[in-house]
């Protein structure tokens, strides 16, 4: 499936916090990201939930790049060799479940839908004082996480990519221009192809059109954007949007927020 994308410069190395076992069955641990900044690669013998609360926190594997735009979560099985990074500062958690309590979730890394059930739980953990986070009630609600967890519809990603010759250069385009409004005929011809091609190309190894993946591909683009303080008509045009209407509609669209009340809820 994906390609591996342009690295980004990293200025803030981070550590990871557990690295021979985890202190609890189910652990729950929020951090805050600042710019430019990336976990090493490394692995662990833990299943690992991967949620930003603000910003879109990126994941890499050794062939595959997945973005985590807040309406989803990351899930990675034990086991997996990965590198986390974000461009904008961000804030996010982490739920980690040793492999005996993550048997029932998912065995390949994906993307879970994140319900207001489990957004809420994430949000209250992460409000709760250190000195509150122990205890029976505070056991019984991971246990209630791990729940939602196992229950949250699983897709393969968000933002999927491909090594595919002819969709590749496509996509790397898109991502360095994603308010390049060119046609799927036009880039067939780009790329040397037929139109028909490439839109098979873009079912079978993205599961979608190529004007759907761009939509996807603007939404997340325009919440970094926005979290960065970027006016709404700016974003708009800059994403090659005709009018901010129709950008704010598309956003709405994808997030169920508009623009602004995005903002305000980051």
């Amino acid at each position: 499936m994906p390609r591996t994308p342009a690295r980004h410069p990293v200025k803030h190395l981070q550590t990871a916090p557990f690295t021979d076992a985890l202190p609890g069955d189910i652990v729950f641990r929020a951090a805050q990201m600042p710019a430019d900044a990336a976990y090493p690669h490394h692995r662990h013998h833990w299943g690992e939930f991967v949620y930003a609360f603000s910003g879109v926190m990126e994941v890499q594997l050794a062939t595959e790049h997945y973005l985590i735009p807040p309406q989803y979560g990351l899930w990675l099985p034990p086991d997996v060799d990965h590198t986390g990074m974000n461009r904008q500062e961000a804030s996010f958690c982490s739920v980690y479940v040793v492999p005996e309590r993550a048997a029932r979730l998912p065995q390949q890394v994906c993307s879970l839908t994140v319900s207001p059930l489990l957004n809420g739980l994430l949000e209250h953990l992460r409000q709760t004082p250190p000195a509150q986070a122990q205890g029976a009630p505070h056991e019984r609600l991971l246990q209630v996480l791990l729940d939602q967890l196992e229950a949250a519809p699983a897709t393969g990603s968000y933002l999927p990519t491909s090594t595919d010759p002819l969709l590749a250069p496509v996509l790397q385009a898109l991502e360095a221009a994603p308010g390049d409004a060119r046609s799927v005929a036009e880039w067939a011809a780009l790329v040397h192809t037929t139109e028909r091609t490439l839109m098979r190309r873009c079912q079978s190894q993205l599961g979608m059109t190529l004007a759907e993946w761009r939509q996807r591909l603007r939404a997340v683009k325009a919440m970094a954007l926005l979290e960065a303080g970027g006016k709404v008509e700016h974003i708009a045009q800059d994403l090659g949007y005709a009018s901010t209407s129709a950008f704010i509609g598309m956003f709405r669209r994808l997030t169920g927020t508009t623009p602004d009340g995005y903002r305000k809820g980051r």
